[in-house]
C-alpha cells in the first residue's frame, strides 16, 4: 500500500484508475524481479558491497527515465524554437493570414504539456 501510495503524484496523465493498486504495483514488480538479471556474486572479503537485484532494477529505470527527459527536453526546445522564430515573423507581419491556425496549433501544444 504505502509504494502504491507514494508514487501516486508522479503518475503520467492517462493512467488508468488502477494502475497504482497493490495487485498492480506487486505484479509490475514481480515481473521486472523476473526480467532483471541476478548479478553474480563475488567471492570476496567480507565487507564488500554486493550489488543486489534491486539495485540493478533501480539503475535501469533510473537510465531509461533519463532518456525519456533527455528526448522531452529536446522535443521542447526544438518547438520553443519553431514557436519563437514564428513570433517573429508574426511581428514582422509576414504571417497575418495564419495567425488564427497558429493560434491554435501553440493552445493544442500548451495543453499537451498540462
Amino acid at each position: 500500500v504505502s509504494v502504491s501510495r507514494a508514487i501516486k503524484p508522479f503518475a503520467e496523465p492517462g493512467r488508468p484508475p488502477d494502475w497504482f493498486s497493490q495487485k498492480h504495483c506487486a505484479s509490475q514488480y514481480s515481473e521486472l524481479l523476473e526480467t532483471t538479471e541476478t548479478p553474480k556474486r563475488k567471492r570476496g572479503e567480507k565487507g564488500e558491497v554486493v550489488e543486489t537485484v534491486e539495485d540493478v532494477i533501480v539503475r535501469k529505470l533510473t537510465a531509461e527515465r533519463v532518456e525519456e527527459l533527455k528526448k522531452m527536453i529536446k522535443e521542447t526546445q526544438e518547438k520553443y524554437r519553431q514557436l519563437k522564430k514564428d513570433a517573429e515573423l508574426i511581428q514582422a507581419g509576414h504571417m497575418d493570414n495564419r495567425l488564427e491556425e497558429l493560434c491554435n496549433e501553440i493552445m493544442m501544444w500548451v495543453i499537451s504539456l498540462f
